[in-house]
Parts: C-alpha cells; structure tokens; sequence
C-alpha cells in the first residue's frame, strides 16, 4: 500500500512540473504529453558545440521520431530570439521549445539536472576527444551567454511520467535517443 501511495505521490508531482511550464507556443507540457509521447531534451548554452550536435543529432532522427509518434521538445536557457536560429539551421523550427534562462526547470525535484565547474569540464578527456572528433569541428564555438555550468539531459515522457532518463556524465556524451524512446 505504501509503495502504491508514493507512486501516485510522484506521478502528482511530475503532472504538476509539467503543467507549470509553458512551451514557445503557449502550450504546457502537460498539455503536450498529453497529446502524445515527448522526447524532453534539456540543452546546455547554445555556445557549447555540444548543445549544437544535440540539436543536430535529434534533427537527425526526427523523422523516426514522427513515425513513432513521439515529438521532441527542447528546454534552453536562452531567450525564445536567441534560439530561433539554432533551430531554424538544424530545420528544427517548428518543434516546440520551452525557454528557461534560470534553469529553474532544469533543478527541479522532477529532473534534477546537476551543474559541474567549467574546470571540471575542461579537464574530462572524453570532452576534448568529443571536440576533436566532431562536435567542434562540425558545429564551431560561440560565444557563452547562458549559464555554461548546466548539463544537459534527455528524458521520454509518456502517459504523464518520465519513462526513460539519460543525465549527461560530462558534456560530450551523446545519447541514442532512438534506444532511449524504444
């Protein structure tokens, strides 16, 4: 009985995240998982190389992702003006985006979404061998505008619940966003 009653405590909780939180196009998020299956991916600062293969990688898969009936929504934590373009290059401008400059929604109790020192990420091998294998290459370096402390994560959302979880280790970690909504 306990279990049953923390459950439903914690399937509460993640609705009530959801609906607190409204996307570009007005909608909650609640309103959108409840429309269908949810690919949650929480960017980093669109300066990060990383940030940029992210959003490259779900353009990507995009079309997998519509034939599964799963829409992919992205949390950024710059200004809706500041990441139009981003995904207006990646062909990604129609996909519904939630903008979040305090990173309030990236440390809620619901996704926890941890910070790391810039040092820190300097100094991770599979950082620099990311940057040189592709992510800086291909996508270049901007300027950091947002908080460059924040990681990423990705989450699959179905039926008002996070069914599936990927939280970055260092910044360079790439998810198989395709195995993670199979």
């Amino acid at each position: 009985m306990y279990l049953e009653e923390q459950v439903r405590e914690q399937n509460a909780e993640v609705a009530s995240a959801f609906a607190n939180v409204r996307a570009e196009s007005g909608r909650t998020l609640l309103e959108l998982v409840d429309a269908g299956p949810v690919l949650l991916v929480f960017l980093r600062h669109f300066g990060c190389s990383f940030c940029r293969q992210a959003i490259d990688d779900v353009s990507k898969v995009r079309s997998v992702l519509a034939d599964r009936g799963i829409r992919p929504v992205f949390v950024h934590m710059g200004t809706p003006e500041r990441a139009k373009p981003y995904f207006d290059y990646y062909d990604l401008a129609d996909t519904e985006r939630i903008s979040n400059p305090d990173g309030s929604f990236y440390h809620s109790p619901v996704f926890e979404l941890g910070r790391v020192s810039l040092l820190r990420i300097l100094f991770q091998p599979a950082v620099w061998k990311g940057w040189m294998q592709n992510a800086m290459i291909k996508h270049g370096i901007g300027l950091i505008r947002e908080d460059a402390s924040q990681m990423p994560g990705v989450f699959f959302l179905r039926d008002r619940k996070i069914v599936r979880s990927f939280r970055h280790r260092t910044i360079a970690d790439r998810p198989d966003y395709l195995r993670l909504v199979a």
